[in-house]
């Protein structure tokens, strides 16, 4: 009897342990396919006119906008929070669903709901939520952005669990890193978040200033999409768009980095590097997700919406193809310009979907004319000429010219009027 009790014991804890390992598998190992839902980040801390117009143009290219609301900070260990002001007439007449974000700086514990620390996160989040909803936005989610150690992630389940009390019936998200994924502390956070968002690119720097680096490496992206769906809970994935400067001096030091241009405290000396995520290769994640992806992946977020101002990143020509699921294209063509009488202008006009960088030459004939003077702008060079051709070509280091911008390269003065014919090609 005692035996048979023991077998049936044992059979019902392999049924449950059957049971438990196919709703794991249903829920992880499931894939699907088709258009991805596209959302993205308004991280800019003003709404400045450019921000609006981004906005109101472009908002309806993607399921949901999420904005940066708060930025919690420390000073002597204690908590201070940063409002932005964000345009809610503008967000209102977007039509879409309204994410806000709150970031919060590194912090070690101790994470508890009944502390000062505790309350004043709890609460700060639930003012954010309530002040959206005042303003009649249709508000889709609490997005927490929080810089946190891995070895600090149950209690940071502490916080969420307490925030997402506070605001229900509100979806409360957090972002995640990859490193993150083998955490068993995570997978409870994950649980206890119920969504999160999983950040693929990174803003660590280089070794060295000819070190290799990429801002989000494709392959290593698909790992951690993978792993992430094995998890089983729903995520998206942030995607980045933008680049920034990598200063080194004279000896190979880190300078630091700066997404607004140089510093004013870099040596004059400076050895400095714009890195940018790469939109062919982002397009290229985007194609094979649209085939094949967890159906745990809900979508992807693109941090951050360009504006016409925002030097690095990129332009909306470039996103919104890719949000259309197209590879960007390159287009770019020579213009000629009548300026006075024997004088030609050379520009370079970019009409494509995509930033150029490359090494290029133009090369410019012409006959029954003699040239007499000529010159060459910016980072080109007037390379050769004879009696009747000139050859413009981008130094070692190429500028970089944006989608829709045009550059002058150079001129050519001619003893009488002619007509020139251009020629462009990559080097």
């Amino acid at each position: 009897m005692k035996r048979r009790v023991l077998t049936l014991s044992v059979l019902l804890v392999l049924a449950v342990a059957a049971l438990a390992a196919a709703i794991l598998f249903t829920r992880s190992g499931r894939r699907a396919s088709g258009p991805l839902q596209h959302e993205v980040y308004v991280w800019q801390r003003t709404w400045s006119q450019p921000v609006r117009e981004a906005v109101s143009q472009h908002a309806t290219n993607f399921s949901a906008l999420t904005a940066l609301k708060a930025e919690i900070s420390w000073k002597d260990k204690r908590p201070q929070i940063t409002r932005m002001a964000v345009d809610y007439d503008v967000a209102r007449a977007t039509g879409r669903p309204i994410g806000i974000a709150l970031r919060i700086g590194p912090y070690a514990g101790p994470f508890t709901t009944n502390d000062s620390v505790g309350l004043y996160v709890i609460e700060a989040a639930a003012a954010l939520v309530t002040e959206v909803r005042t303003n009649q936005v249709r508000l889709a989610e609490l997005q927490i952005d929080f810089d946190c150690a891995e070895s600090k992630l149950d209690g940071y389940r502490v916080w969420v669990e307490a925030i997402r009390q506070r605001v229900s019936p509100l979806p409360v998200t957090i972002t995640a890193l990859p490193s993150w994924l083998d955490s068993r502390a995570f997978k409870r956070l994950a649980a206890v978040a119920t969504n999160y968002v999983l950040q693929v690119h990174s803003v660590e720097r280089p070794s060295s200033f000819n070190a290799s680096f990429t801002l989000c490496d494709p392959q290593a992206a698909s790992r951690a999409v993978e792993q992430a769906g094995r998890i089983g809970v729903p995520f998206r994935v942030a995607l980045p768009t933008y680049g920034y400067l990598l200063a080194f001096d004279s000896a190979g030091r880190f300078l630091g980095l700066s997404a607004e241009g140089s510093r004013p405290n870099w040596p004059t000396n400076a050895q400095i590097r714009e890195v940018s995520s790469d939109p062919i290769e982002l397009a290229g994640l985007v194609q094979g997700w649209i085939h094949s992806r967890p159906a745990a992946m809900s979508g992807v977020i693109w941090y951050r919406l360009p504006t016409s101002v925002d030097k690095f990143n990129w332009r909306w020509a470039t996103l919104g193809a890719i949000v259309q699921s197209r590879v960007p294209q390159e287009k770019f063509r020579v213009n000629t310009r009548r300026v006075e009488s024997g004088l030609v202008e050379i520009s370079l006009v970019n009409e494509g979907e995509l930033d150029i960088s490359s090494r290029l030459a133009v090369e410019v004939r012409w006959s029954d004319a003699r040239l007499v003077a000529g010159d060459a702008l910016r980072d080109f060079e007037l390379a050769d000429r004879s009696a009747s051709a000139a050859r413009f070509q981008t130094r070692s280091q190429p500028s970089r010219i944006r989608a829709g911008d045009s550059l002058v390269l150079g001129w050519l003065r001619f003893d009488r009027d002619c007509e020139v014919r251009c020629e462009l090609k990559k080097l």
